[in-house]
């Protein structure tokens, strides 16, 4: 395990936040009349914001892995350009979901097949592919609150870094530490009243980041298995959940709704700000337990997977019950 402390963990992370910081600052003032996102009976804001923010910052993050020489897989920079290219053509024209949906695959695919499958064989790259397209696309639905995919960003990846820093993996650390830095200066724009969104081209390449670096994190042994998944937890278990009710109900799982848990807090008087909050503290805490668990033995670490899976089960029949509680009276 690496002591010293590389100058690129500190100044990289620097340049990746002064570059999406005034990058954002200078698309928020551009005419951004091609990607306004504009308020509906679904949405949670009033007034049209643009969807630009998410173009700012991978651009700062990966200047800065270009500029500090950082060590990304050919495979990721492919994924990333396809995914930032399809979901920009989609935040401005809204292409038909098979077509997202193709190039969302491609993205997975060429990943697992060409790192995992050589090690692990097709049927792990397969289920670990189905697994990256469904983190790609549920932290696309899970930025619709002021402050929350940004923060949760920020948090995820921050946790990533230090991680990936302890173990002596300096140069990913560092990787992770400029999309941490980037996500903060998003979220100064970000946070309640948001001036910008994250928009596709953010949302859908990040989720596809926090997947394959969580899976990188677990081929290089930095991290078991379960630590991604904790770590961002709060995304992956509201959108699962919800996904999985409305399918059960028989409803187009594509379609925009407000059902999501952060989404009903909202509408029943949580506001943005304080559910984003709460959500930081939530994304915190899971995350520190994933790390403390990462030092213990293999009991423990089932034990706290399976703590917080009952966690989120009663806080979800607690929102479960009190929204049917309040139906009923009205």
């Amino acid at each position: 395990m690496g002591v010293d402390f590389p100058l690129s963990a500190f100044t990289a992370p620097l340049l990746s936040f002064g570059i999406a910081f005034f990058s954002i600052r200078g698309l928020i003032k551009s005419d951004t009349g091609w990607a306004l996102d504009l308020p509906n009976s679904r949405s949670l804001h009033s007034i049209p914001v643009p969807r630009v923010g998410g173009l700012g910052l991978l651009f700062a993050v990966m200047l800065s892995w270009i500029v500090f020489s950082v060590i990304i897989p050919i495979e990721i920079w492919v994924g990333i350009s396809l995914l930032i290219a399809i979901s920009l053509l989609d935040d401005i024209w809204h292409l038909p979901v098979w077509s997202r949906l193709l190039v969302h695959c491609l993205a997975a695919f060429g990943f697992s097949a060409m790192l995992l499958m050589p090690l692990h064989g097709w049927v792990i790259a397969l289920c670990v592919s189905l697994a990256i397209i469904w983190m790609t696309n549920l932290y696309n639905f899970m930025d619709g609150s002021d402050g929350l995919a940004g923060g949760m960003t920020a948090i995820g990846f921050g946790y990533y870094g230090v991680l990936a820093y302890w173990m002596g993996h300096h140069d990913f650390a560092t990787a992770n530490f400029c999309v941490a830095a980037a996500a903060l200066a998003f979220l100064a724009h970000n946070f309640h009243p948001a001036r910008v969104f994250l928009g596709d081209a953010g949302a859908i390449p990040l989720g596809f980041l926090a997947a394959v670096f969580g899976i990188l994190g677990w081929m290089s042994q930095i991290w078991p298995i379960y630590v991604p998944l904790l770590v961002f937890s709060p995304f992956i278990a509201d959108s699962t959940v919800t996904l999985i009710k409305r399918l059960l109900r028989g409803e187009n799982i594509w379609q925009a709704h407000r059902e999501h848990y952060y989404q009903r807090m909202i509408v029943h008087g949580f506001w943005h700000r304080k559910t984003a909050v709460l959500s930081y503290g939530l994304m915190l805490a899971v995350g520190g337990s994933a790390v403390w668990a990462g030092h213990q033995e293999s009991t423990v670490q089932y034990w706290v997977v399976i703590a917080w899976g009952g966690i989120y089960l009663i806080l979800m029949s607690f929102a479960d019950c009190n929204q049917k509680w309040h139906s009923d009276r009205g």
